[in-house]
C-alpha cells in the first residue's frame, strides 16, 4: 500500500534531479578560456613576413551559463565565480546585440593595432591604400548594421574616394536632406549602401552617418578572431604583427602573453578579467605576461608561480620591455 507514496517520492527526486543538471539558471561562470597564438591569426600580403622562434598569445575570458549542479562545480573551482546574467548582458541588451557590439569592438582593435605598427614601420598614413577604412561605426547612427568596421569606402556619390579625407569631404557636401550612396568593399566584393544622415548622438542634433574612417592600409592585412569579442586583443595583435613584419624575433623563443586594449596612439588601456587570463596564460606555457599598467594593482595577490608580470602602458612600453629581456 506504500508503493504509490515511494514511487512519487522518487519521481520527485528525479524531478529535482532533472532540474538541477539540465535548466538554465540566470547566472554565468566565469574563468580562463582559451590562449591563441597570435602569429597564425595574422595574414599580410604584398610584404616580407617573417617568423619567430617564441609565441604571442592572446589570453580571453570564458562564460558558460550554468544549471543549478554547474554553478555548484563552479563554486568549488578557484579558477572560476558566478555573476548574475545582467553582468554579462546589462539592462535592454539581448544576447545577439552583446555578440555583434563584441565583434565590432573587436574588429576596431585589429585596426587600431594595425595603425600603430604601420605608423612605427611604415610611412604611414602619408603612404596608403584606395579609399578610406572604416574603423568605427556608431550602432545607433544609420551607419549601424549597414556599414561595418574593416570595410573600405571606395566611392561616395558615385565619385572615387582615395582617402578618409577626400570621404569626409564628399560627406560633408552632400546634402543633408538627401541619402548618401556609399560603395565600400568587403570580403573582396563591392556593394553600394544609401544612408540618410540623422542626429544619433545623445546631447548633438547634428545629422550624421555615423562612421569614422583612416586611410586605408598600404597592403592587406588581416587579423582573424572568429567568434572571440571585445577589444582586450588589441595589444597582443600589434605585438604580433610588428614580429611578423621585422627580421628580429621579439619573441626572443618564449611564449609572450599579454592582454590590453590600444588606440591609434599606442596608449594600452585596462581590461576586464585580468586575473583570469593570467591563469590562462600560465596554462598555456607563458613566462611573461605583459599588463596593462592600470591593471597591476588587481594582480597583487595573484600567484603567477614564476611567470614574469610587467606593466606597460604604451606599444613602445611593450616593444622596450622584451627588448631589454635576457635571453631566454
Amino acid at each position: 500500500m506504500r508503493r504509490p507514496v515511494r514511487i512519487v517520492a522518487l519521481s520527485a527526486l528525479f524531478g529535482v534531479a532533472f532540474a538541477a543538471a539540465w535548466i538554465r539558471l540566470p547566472y554565468y561562470a566565469v574563468g580562463p578560456g582559451p590562449a591563441n597564438d597570435v602569429a597564425t591569426l595574422i595574414d599580410v600580403q604584398d610584404v616580407p613576413r617573417y617568423g619567430s622562434e617564441g609565441t604571442f598569445i592572446m589570453t580571453t575570458v570564458r562564460w558558460q551559463q550554468v544549471t543549478a549542479l554547474q554553478s555548484l562545480v563552479a563554486w568549488i573551482d578557484e579558477s572560476r565565480f558566478i555573476v548574475g546574467e545582467d553582468v554579462i548582458y546589462p539592462p535592454g541588451v539581448d544576447r545577439e546585440q552583446e555578440q555583434e557590439r563584441a565583434i565590432s569592438q573587436m574588429d576596431q582593435s585589429k585596426i587600431d593595432a594595425s595603425i600603430v605598427v604601420l605608423t612605427e614601420l611604415f610611412d604611414y598614413p602619408k603612404e596608403h591604400g584606395d579609399g578610406a577604412l572604416i574603423e568605427a561605426v556608431g550602432p545607433d547612427c544609420p551607419a549601424g548594421g549597414e556599414l561595418f568596421v574593416g570595410d573600405v569606402v571606395v566611392a561616395i556619390g558615385g565619385r572615387r574616394v582615395g582617402s578618409s579625407r577626400e570621404a569626409s569631404r564628399a560627406i560633408d557636401r552632400a546634402p543633408v536632406d538627401e541619402p548618401v550612396t556609399f560603395r565600400v568593399r568587403a570580403g573582396g566584393e563591392a556593394h553600394d549602401i544609401e544612408l540618410l544622415r540623422q542626429p544619433c548622438v545623445p546631447g548633438n542634433d547634428e545629422p550624421l552617418i555615423g562612421i569614422s574612417m583612416v586611410d586605408a592600409f598600404p597592403f592587406p592585412i588581416e587579423i582573424s578572431s572568429g567568434e572571440v569579442g571585445g577589444p582586450s586583443a588589441g595589444l597582443m595583435f600589434s605585438l604580433g604583427l610588428y614580429d611578423t613584419l621585422t627580421s628580429e624575433d621579439l619573441t626572443g623563443g618564449r611564449t609572450i602573453a599579454g592582454t590590453g586594449t590600444i588606440d591609434p596612439e599606442g596608449d594600452i588601456g585596462p581590461i576586464g578579467g585580468i586575473a583570469d587570463k593570467v591563469i590562462g596564460a600560465e596554462r598555456a606555457g607563458a613566462t611573461v605576461f605583459l599588463v596593462p599598467a592600470r591593471n597591476m594593482k588587481e594582480l597583487a595577490d595573484v600567484d603567477t608561480d614564476g611567470m614574469r608580470l610587467i606593466p606597460v602602458a604604451t606599444f613602445d612600453d611593450a616593444v622596450d620591455a622584451l627588448e631589454a629581456l635576457p635571453a631566454a
